[in-house]
């Protein structure tokens, strides 16, 4: 099974981030432009929080708020779970299902590598699991 480090090496390290301060509505733009469903949060560089399209429907939509009146920090999730990139795929969707999240940012000695998604995950476990399903059709077939 790959380590996160391998799966960020196959899908890339892009990091989409925005600041506390900024608007939601910046905030949503930015994740439609780049065609993601969370940004991390980053206040001097360092990580804040995650906001995600999910806080977005959560906390604005459903309470009638204007998405360009409030800021970032307002509706951003602070307990943010990270991952290891010497962790595996497997432990990675395991602590998604644990903390109820859909996004990691990987960390590694205080520095941010990158993120992965829920998606990400997924498709390397089909991806896996083809790998595996073939081999034993070989092994099968003789």
């Amino acid at each position: 099974m790959r380590t996160i480090a391998q799966l960020l090496g196959v899908k890339g390290r892009d990091i989409w981030s925005i600041g506390p301060g900024a608007s939601v509505f910046e905030a949503i733009t930015l994740l439609a432009e780049k065609e993601v469903g969370a940004l991390l949060v980053l206040d001097g560089g360092k990580l804040v929080g995650v906001v995600s399209e999910r806080d977005y429907a959560r906390k604005v939509i459903l309470r009638g708020r204007s998405s360009r009146e409030m800021r970032v920090s307002e509706i951003m999730t602070r307990q943010v779970h990270t991952i290891g990139p010497d962790q595996s795929v497997a432990q990675g969707l395991e602590l998604m299902t644990e903390k109820r999240v859909r996004h990691l940012p990987v960390v590694a000695a205080g520095e941010l590598l990158g993120i992965v998604s829920i998606g990400d995950l997924v498709k390397e476990i089909i991806a896996e699991q083809k790998v595996t399903i073939e081999q034993l059709q070989q092994y099968i077939s003789g």
